[in-house]
C-alpha cells in the first residue's frame, strides 16, 4: 500500500468503516511509515480534542427578557381562594393546547433530525464504499464499455436492475458495474470515467415513484450528488468538481429520460 492510498483510508480506519482486510494493510503500512503514522496520530488528537469541548449552547439572560416581554401577562388573582370553575377550565384547556403543540412541534423535529441523521449515515456509507472500491480489485465486477453487456449482467442479483447509460460521446467513459452493499443492502453502482478520475453511480431501489430534484454534498473531500426518480434513489461520487459531477448528473438524467421516452 502507498502512501496516497493511505492517505484516502485514514478518516475510514479512525471511524471503523473499514472491512477486515483493508485494516490490516493499512496498519502494517502505518507501522513501517513515519509519514501516515504522524498523520494518523493527528487526526486521532484532532478528534480528542473535539470530543472534549464543550458544545453545549446556553441562552443569554437578554433571551428570557426578551421572552418575558412578548409572552402575555398573568391574569391578577383572584380575590377568593377559589378558583371560578370557568377559569379552571380555561386553564386545562390552555395547558391541553400548550402540551398538543409542544408534542407536535417535538415529533416534527425529531422527524427531521432523523430524516437527516440517516441521509448523512448513507452518504457517509456511500463514500466508504467508494474509497474501497478504489482499491487494487474492488472497482468492477463486470468489465465493459457496452451497456448491453452491463446492465444484463445486473439481471436477477438486485431487485431492481439499474439504468445503464453510454455517456462516452459526452466525456464521461462507461467502465462497468458491480454489486456493492450500503446499509446493509445489496445495491448497483455503475462505473464511469472521467479522464482519470473514477465516478461511482450507485442506484438503489425506493417505493417513492416521485421525482426529487438533485442535490450536492461534499463529504471527506468528495462530491455527491444524489436524486431520485422513478422508484430508484441516486448517488453519483467522485473527486473531480462539483460542476463536473453535476454535468455528469444532468447528461445521465436526461438520457435516462430520453430512453424511457423512448
Amino acid at each position: 500500500m502507498t502512501c496516497e492510498e493511505a492517505q484516502i483510508l485514514l478518516h475510514a480506519l479512525i471511524d471503523d468503516e473499514l472491512d477486515a482486510s483493508n485494516a490490516r494493510q493499512l496498519e502494517a503500512h502505518i507501522a513501517t511509515c513515519p509519514r501516515c503514522t504522524a498523520e494518523l496520530a493527528s487526526y486521532r488528537r484532532m478528534r480528542e480534542m473535539m470530543n472534549k469541548t464543550e458544545l453545549r449552547f446556553t441562552a443569554p439572560a437578554s433571551l428570557r427578557q426578551r421572552l418575558d416581554e412578548v409572552l402575555p401577562k398573568p391574569a391578577p388573582a383572584a380575590p377568593s381562594n377559589v378558583t371560578p370553575l370557568a377559569s379552571r377550565r380555561s386553564v386545562l384547556r390552555g395547558f391541553a393546547l400548550g402540551s398538543a403543540v409542544s408534542a407536535l412541534a417535538a415529533t416534527l423535529l425529531v422527524a427531521v433530525v432523523m430524516r437527516q441523521d440517516d441521509q448523512q449515515l448513507i452518504e457517509a456509507e456511500i463514500v466508504s464504499s467508494h474509497l474501497r472500491s478504489l482499491q487494487p480489485g474492488h472497482l468492477i465486477d463486470v468489465v465493459s464499455t457496452d451497456k448491453h453487456t452491463v446492465k444484463p449482467w445486473f439481471n436477477g442479483k438486485l431487485d431492481v436492475s439499474p439504468p445503464v447509460i453510454d455517456l462516452t460521446a459526452q466525456g464521461f467513459t462507461l467502465i462497468g458495474g458491480r454489486l456493492d452493499y450500503v446499509n446493509e443492502r445489496a445495491i448497483g453502482a455503475v462505473v464511469y470515467k472521467r479522464r482519470a478520475h473514477v465516478i461511482n453511480l450507485f442506484v438503489a431501489q425506493t417505493s417513492n415513484m416521485a421525482h426529487k430534484a438533485a442535490k450536492m454534498d461534499t463529504i471527506q473531500g468528495f462530491n455527491i450528488r444524489r436524486w431520485s426518480d422513478r422508484g430508484m434513489n441516486f448517488w453519483a461520487v467522485s473527486d473531480i468538481g462539483a460542476d463536473e459531477l453535476a454535468e455528469f448528473g444532468e447528461k445521465f438524467e436526461a438520457a435516462a429520460g430520453a430512453s424511457k421516452e423512448g
